[in-house]
């Protein structure tokens, strides 16, 4: 009998079902520490494939780094795809800078060392949410979105930390990038920029996606991520 594989499906930001407080969640190492916490309860012989959306890249490039032997695969959803090389706070200040500030529309950025400084949270805006990230996306699942968005932290000063990822760990993991084409939040050209860069082991492309692919294109996602399982054993 073929061993079972599992799938880890990390959200990003804005979402996802924490129970804590913005303000309970004062660090990166505390708004990972549920994703931290689980895989480090597997099986020593166990692995699994992680899959990190959006923000759920940092997510799952910090896991990769702590346990690189517990990964099969890490799947990047149109989502963020760190180097080594420099900090992960890098990349999205680079998002930061590359997206104009009127895009963002009615999403609320906090901004509590300054407004010289990089914003420190951010939650989408209703107006935001119907589009841009949730476009393609049935109106029902905008409406449920709606009732369960929630602040993020950003935890910039953290993710600016020099050596959070080597690669020595976070680079011995096979990645794949899965771009999603007509995705207005991160740009088809950032997502190309981070796969020149990063280059991941394959790249999956996912048309007329939007953002939120698991909800707009759940048959194709839902596929792909099979396929991706397939070859990684």
């Amino acid at each position: 009998m073929e061993a079972v594989q599992h799938f880890v499906l990390v959200h990003g930001a804005c979402h996802g079902a924490c129970p804590k407080r913005l303000d309970e969640i004062v660090s990166i190492s505390d708004y990972v520490q549920p994703l931290m916490e689980f895989i480090d309860s597997l099986n020593q012989e166990e692995k699994v494939i992680l899959v990190g959306h959006s923000y759920g890249g940092i997510s799952i490039s910090l896991a990769m780094e702590k346990f690189p032997e517990k990964i099969l695969v890490a799947v990047f959803v149109s989502a963020y795809m760190p180097p080594y090389k420099s900090p992960p706070g890098t990349l999205i200040l680079e998002y930061f800078n590359s997206t104009p500030v009127e895009s963002l529309l009615d999403c609320q950025l906090t901004f509590n060392q300054g407004l010289e400084n990089p914003p420190t949270s951010a939650i989408f805006g209703p107006e935001y949410m119907k589009t841009t990230a949730y476009k393609h996306c049935q109106l029902e699942d905008l409406e449920l979105g709606k009732t369960l968005v929630r602040p993020t932290g950003l935890f910039l000063e953290d993710l600016s930390k020099e050596s959070l990822l080597t690669k020595e760990k976070y680079g011995s993991v096979d990645r794949v990038f899965i771009m999603c084409e007509e995705d207005e939040v991160m740009k088809e050209d950032f997502q190309r920029m981070m796969i020149q860069n990063q280059q991941p082991k394959e790249v999956k492309k996912i048309s007329e996606a939007g953002h939120m692919v698991m909800l707009s294109r759940p048959r194709e996602f839902s596929q792909t991520i099979l396929d991706i399982a397939v070859n990684y054993k």
